[in-house]
């Protein structure tokens, strides 16, 4: 009886479902078709070509690179920043917890085009626009607060006594960190890196504002900007690069579906 009568939610689901893909079917469906029939606006693919993809591996991959760079590198100071930050305040119980939480959420509801502006005035007078150090810096803001309210939480939940019993055994905070908490947070540490990865990534505002210097570092989101024209935009290389630039994000999200699925229900319920 329950089958028969969940097959509509499972219709629903469908329908749902297909509606949020169309939108990456259609960018697929553009990347494949020639220019001339590309406003025809046929959903099924006609005039099947590859020379969009030819065209963006041959002038995107350095924008590719850059943006690998600046990903990875956010991701390795998030993590160096939020690991022992959340390790204070979860594990060692500093004073004004409340207040540091207080901060992160607050820091995460500045709208990033403020937060963007503010970082142009600081960098154009630190020489550090159009520098990729920037952009790792800016984007790593983003990453920061949230890796450690999802780690903290997560480190608040752990067992206590396999903390108490490490310290009686005269470990230090050190050994305790790297031998033991660390390594009991593996999920919660893929699921921020993961993350912060994202972020960086797909990151527009930054770029867009930070970059001063015609582009000599530009990520690939800003490396579409060479298919947009005052009077034309070349949809086919367009769709193409973003597909592309999708591609390790849809690998990244595969490989590590089972561990965000893990980190973010982490400290959710406390043993």
């Amino acid at each position: 009886m329950r089958h028969r009568s969940s097959w509509y939610k499972t219709v629903i689901a469908c329908v749902i479902t297909a509606i949020m893909l169309f939108p990456v079917y259609w960018m697929i469906n553009i990347s494949f078709t020639q220019r001339r029939s590309i406003r025809s606006g046929s959903i099924i693919p006609v005039d099947f070509t590859v020379e969009h993809y030819e065209e963006v591996l041959s002038d995107q991959l350095p924008y590719l690179g850059t943006s690998l760079v600046i990903a990875i590198s956010c991701v390795l100071v998030t993590l160096l920043i939020a690991l022992p930050a959340s390790y204070a305040i979860g594990i060692l119980n500093i004073g004004g917890v409340r207040s540091v939480n207080f901060i992160l959420v607050l820091a995460q509801m500045i709208p990033a085009v403020v937060m963007a502006l503010g970082f142009y005035q600081i960098f154009n007078k630190l020489g550090m626009l159009d520098t990729l150090r920037g952009l790792i810096l800016a984007d790593s803001t983003i990453a920061v607060p949230f890796a450690v309210m999802l780690l903290t939480s997560y480190m608040v939940s752990m067992p206590k006594s396999l903390i108490e019993a490490a310290a009686i055994d005269g470990a230090s905070h050190w050994s305790i960190f790297t031998k033991i908490v660390i390594p009991l947070s593996r999920n919660s540490i893929v699921t921020t890196a993961l993350f912060a990865f994202l972020w960086a990534w797909s990151d527009f505002m930054f770029a867009s504002t930070l970059d001063s210097g015609g582009g000599k570092l530009r990520p690939i989101t800003m490396g579409i900007y060479d298919y947009i024209g005052a009077q034309n935009q070349e949809w086919g290389p367009m769709m193409a690069t973003a597909v592309v630039a999708s591609i390790p994000t849809a690998v990244l999200l595969i490989v590590a579906q089972k561990y965000v699925a893990a980190g973010v229900t982490a400290g959710a319920i406390k043993d």
